[in-house]
């Protein structure tokens, strides 16, 4: 028949087997009811009515009542089939072809049907066919698919109508042969296969029926119910009566006689087989092939039935046909039964006491017969019968304690699983034993406590897939490859050896195709042997859900993976070959280690720190007398408390108990006496560290007044911008497990940043000290002095601070100031040395006294030599500068001592009534408020003597109105070329000043008004430039110069023309 399918797909011609019923009103499907195998298909109407009156009288109305029924029901597929024989045909002689019984009904009812096609089918079987019990049915060809038989009344005798189909098929066939060729018959199989099929059914139903499958044979009924059937057959007719294998002679023989109907049965059950096997119909082969293991069954043949059982098996779990397998299996466990194959038929017994298709009761019947054989004793005590656990039970999920799988030796780990048990009944299980594989991985000493902490997850369950319906699925649901990376290294130094890639699912994607099978055949699961077991006893397993704990003690550093699942029951063990997803846990031996560090983010030098000492045990126990021996640095203090108290915790991080700590120290060593601890415990303890808080020495001014900064020593790590300066210190602690010393840093952090400066007000010089505080802590400052280190007698040093505790708070400064007062000639270097007390401020008392923070530094050349005085006058005439007017500067450069020591140097020159030096003047102005006309430079002698002063002359123009600063007047010492000590001018500045010349006389000033700004600053190398001799200049220091108009500003108003104004803010 045709199988439209939806969706698009296209029409497939299929083959169904179905069965005549005789016609009843209740048959008929109600509404909405489609079972497929109780759903008649094709309503037939059989009649012989070759009158016309008799067809008026009755036949017309008995035929409207049925239309009228299958009308009610929504049946519109019907045929009505008329039966003529020769006898008839011969006493019609006067057949009209409008007045046919044939045409009436056509007339009457196929012209009325305007729901479907008319499709009448007419078939007028011979009586030829010699049936006189059955007048009113005949065989058609078509009737053979899924028809149901429907008539008014017809009533047959048992076993009469599988007589004439099988005589009509034998017939049909018989025929097709006689007029085919070989090549015809073979390449028409497919149309021919159906006929050979049901011959085969109606036949076994006739053995059946006559008892010729029965173990004893047939009894005295069935050799009557077959005389009858005999009987009824009638002679055979004369056109096949000299045929040998005529349909009529071959169903006589078959149930004449035990041997005849198996001989002739099993001949038609193997052809059929072989020409659906051809035609590629295997599970219509498979059906007839059951057919005869029913037979084979009959017979007490087990053995030969098993084959087709098993076949049919396969077959139906391939397609995944669930009612099949379950009634297959039934036959299949009582042929395995009585064929004596114990292992298989437990195997199957398993699979149908956990079939939900079966009974309640058939179930448990199964079930029973499992626990009866396991209750039985053995004639070989140590037999075991392995089964597959997938038909027993389910591994549902597992959870780990500790939930990261990783235990060090000694440790104590549990699993915890669930299984989901298939059987009805509560299983009492004698143990249930997982099979463990250890390895040891080429590394695994390198896996430490933290390393599988972080490598391993977290939660500690996982879960399993649940399995599937004992089906083989399709190549494209099979399980993703699983790959994962995988690294070799080498143990010396761990480089990387070899690199490659694994897949671990590869036991679920190399089964065989049809695997499932396997279920059906001798399980050849292996039990895997191992020294490795965990083992639960005397468990039993209540149908669902079931929780099985296991505890092991870990004996060997190792990963250990879960290989197998195995229940017991007496002698019957039920495995689980694979476990899957990959189940693993870890087991540590970890060496003692020590581990120290501070509590905050930065340790702060000269406050006591805590520092926190982690003490690892591993494998090592801490016994009685066990201490750390800690060296003493020179620059940090260990500090003890009497209250220091130990925490000791197991590797779970659970507390263990505490200790008090007991410290002792001497000068150059501190002992912490350890408390006593077991293996894989972890020690903590927190001490008081103290790191002096001097700050790195100075050999000059800082360069917070522009001035060079030497550099911190090399043990000093200096970042830039406004960082804290660090200090690292190393201390060796020697450890009662290891023979070798272990050494530790601590880096300190220098709370403040300290600079210096010297001020000056004419002769009189002050130092200023300023104390910054770049820490997050806001600290109490006390008692600051400043010291000369010389130990000068002649030299005071006076505080002009008059508090003596002062707040400094985070990010913020405080300047300290004393002025210096000296008797005689001052030196010409000031060696000091800065200290203040300092404590947090939101401290309370400190058990201990802090020591200052000291600051060392240099103060050279800083007694006044020369005092400059500036002055703008306002063009004559004038009241005020005005802007765009030229307006007089005069430069008064005054010296204020005799010849000092300082002074005698290259620049100095002696005369017959005095010595006098060189000077070079500069006027600027970077502010750009004044444009300096004419000489803006230039080179006088100076008298060294007191009070000795130099006038310089020149003109400025004020560029804008307000109060306008006056221009920086700037002094360098001119040295000759020849010295060794002096700076250069550049490159550029000689050559912008190619014809500057030195005058002896002091009043004559070179020209050199294109001498700009940045001749003052210069390179500090010793070089000529094309041979010729060049000046050299040598920056007096700010403590020598005095600039006594600092400060002072010119109040300039602009000119009257000015449409715009331009005033200078200061």
């Amino acid at each position: 028949m045709e199988w439209r399918r939806s969706y698009g797909r296209a029409p497939k011609m299929i083959h169904l087997e179905s069965n005549f019923v005789q016609f009843k009103e209740e048959l008929l499907p109600k509404e909405g009811n489609k079972a497929l195998l109780t759903f008649p298909f094709l309503h037939i109407y059989w009649t012989e009515c070759c009158d016309t009156e008799v067809y008026k009288a009755t036949v017309k109305d008995d035929l409207t009542k049925w239309q009228n029924v299958l009308k009610a029901h929504s049946s519109v597929d019907w045929l009505i089939v008329i039966v003529e024989n020769d006898a008839k045909k011969k006493n019609k002689t006067n057949i009209l072809p409008r007045t046919s019984i044939v045409d009436k009904i056509r007339n009457d009812f196929c012209n009325k049907q305007s729901d479907r096609r008319s499709l009448p089918l007419f078939s007028r079987c011979c009586s030829s066919l010699r049936m006189p019990w059955c007048s009113t049915t005949s065989w058609t060809p078509s009737s053979l698919s899924m028809w149901s038989t429907s008539g008014p009344g017809v009533s047959v005798p048992p076993g009469a109508l599988d007589c004439w189909v099988f005589l009509s098929c034998l017939e049909v066939l018989q025929r097709i042969e006689g007029c085919c060729d070989r090549a015809q018959i073979d390449s028409n199989i497919a149309h021919t296969v159906g006929l050979w099929s049901y011959a085969t059914e109606k036949l076994k139903s006739l053995g059946y029926l006559c008892g010729l499958v029965s173990e004893k044979g047939p009894n005295s009924e069935d050799l009557n119910r077959t005389v009858d059937l005999l009987a009824g057959l009638g002679a055979e007719r004369p056109e096949t009566a000299n045929t040998a294998q005529s349909p009529y002679k071959k169903l006589k023989e078959a149930l004449s006689s035990v041997e005849a109907f198996e001989k002739h049965y099993l001949d038609l059950s193997h052809a059929t087989i072989e020409m659906y096997t051809s035609i590629g119909r295997i599970r219509s082969a498979k059906f007839v092939g059951k057919d005869l293991a029913e037979f084979y069954m009959r017979k007490k043949a087990p053995q030969k039935a098993e084959i087709y059982l098993q076949g049919a098996l396969k077959n139906y779990l391939a397609e995944g046909w669930a009612l099949p397998i379950t009634h297959t299996r039934k036959q299949l466990a009582e042929c395995q039964k009585h064929l004596g194959q114990i292992e298989n038929y437990l195997q199957t017994s398993s699979l149908l006491a956990s079939d939900h298709h079966l009974t309640e009761e058939e179930r448990k019947h199964f079930c029973q017969e499992i626990l009866d054989f396991a209750s039985q004793p053995l004639d070989n005590p140590g037999h075991k019968i392995v089964l597959p656990m997938q038909s027993f039970a389910q591994l549902r999920d597992l959870h780990f304690d500790p939930s990261n799988a990783v235990v060090h030796v000694g440790g104590v780990l549990c699993i915890e699983i669930t299984m989901y048990s298939q059987m009805p009944v509560p299983v009492h299980v004698e143990q249930i034993v997982v099979n463990v594989h250890f390895s040891i991985e080429k590394n695994s000493y390198r896996k430490t406590a933290e390393w599988l902490t972080k490598h391993k997850t977290s939660n500690g369950i996982i879960s399993f897939p649940p399995e599937t319906a004992p089906f083989p699925v399709s190549q494209n649901s099979l399980p993703a490859l699983e790959l994962y990376e995988m690294f070799e290294r080498s143990p010396s130094d761990n480089s990387l050896n070899t690199t490659g890639i694994i897949c671990r699912n590869v036991h679920m994607l190399l089964r065989r195709q049809e695997s499932s099978s396997s279920l059906e055949m001798p399980s050849g699961v292996a039990l895997e042997e191992g020294a490795h077991l965990l083992r639960c006893s005397h468990v039993t397993l209540e149908p669902g859900a079931n929780q099985i704990t296991f505890r092991t003690q870990a004996k060997e550093p190792g990963t250990y993976t879960l290989r197998q699942l195995c229940a017991s029951v007496g002698s019957v063990w039920f495995v689980l070959p694979h476990i899957y997803p990959i189940v693993q846990y870890d087991v540590y031996s970890q060496e003692p280690q020590l581990h120290v560090e501070p509590l905050a983010d930065s340790l702060l030098a000269g406050i006591p720190q805590k520092v926190k000492f982690t003490v690892t045990t591993g494998h090592y126990t801490i016994k009685n007398g066990d201490s750390l021996q800690l060296s003493n640095a020179e620059a940090m203090l260990i500090l003890c408390q009497a209250e220091s108290r130990a925490m000791v915790y197991s590797n779970t991080r659970e507390q263990s108990s505490d200790a008090a700590l007991r410290i002792q120290s001497s000068d150059k060593v501190t002992s912490i006496s350890l408390p006593v601890a077991p293996a894989y415990h972890v020690i903590e303890f927190e001490l008081e560290v103290l790191s002096l808080p001097s700050a790195p020495a100075l050999g000059g001014e800082s360069d917070m007044l522009g001035m060079a900064e030497p550099h911190r020593k090399h043990k000093d790590k200096q970042k830039t911008g406004h960082c804290m300066v660090t200090t690292d210190h190393k201390v060796s602690i020697d450890c009662p497990w290891s023979i070798y010393s272990t050494v530790i840093a601590l880096t300190f952090s220098v709370p403040f940043r300290t600079t210096h400066a010297l001020l000056s007000s004419g002769t009189r010089k002050y130092v200023q000290v300023c104390v910054q505080n770049l820490s997050e802590l806001d600290f109490q400052l006390s008692d600051s002095y400043l010291v000369d280190t010389s130990d000068s007698t002649d030299l005071q040093l006076v505080p002009l601070n008059t508090q003596s505790q002062q707040p400094i708070y985070s990010k913020q400064s405080v300047f300290f100031v004393w002025e210096l007062k000296w008797t005689e000639e001052p030196p010409p270097s000031l060696y000091c040395r800065f200290s203040v007390g300092f404590s947090p401020a939101s401290e309370e008392q400190l058990s201990i006294s802090l020591k200052p923070y000291t600051y060392e530094f240099k103060v050279e050349n800083f007694f006044t030599l020369y005092n400059v005085k500036a002055e703008i006058f306002p063009p004559s005439g004038m009241e005020y500068c005005r802007t765009g007017s030229l307006c007089s500067l005069e430069v008064l450069i005054t010296r204020l001592s005799d010849l000092l020591e300082v002074d005698k140097d290259e620049a100095l020159t002696e005369s017959d009534e005095h010595f006098s030096t060189k000077l070079m003047y500069e006027v600027v102005d970077n502010s750009s408020n004044w444009a300096v006309c004419g000489k803006s430079c230039g080179v006088i002698s100076m008298p060294v003597a007191a009070r000795a002063t130099h006038r310089v002359h020149m003109e400025v123009m004020p560029l804008f109105a307000g109060y306008l600063p006056l221009p920086d007047v700037r002094l360098f010492k001119y040295l000759p070329h020849h010295s060794a000590h002096s700076s250069q001018l550049d490159a550029d500045s000689w050559i912008e000043n190619d014809s500057l010349s030195v005058d002896k006389h002091g009043d004559d000033q070179p020209d050199s008004s294109s001498l700009k700004s940045r001749g003052s600053v210069h390179s500090a190398c010793s070089s000529e430039h094309k041979g010729l001799p060049m000046p050299r200049l040598q920056a007096l220091p700010a403590g020598q110069v005095f600039n006594s108009s600092s400060g002072t500003q010119v109040l300039v108003i602009p000119s009257q023309d000015d449409h715009v104004l331009e005033v200078s803010v200061t």
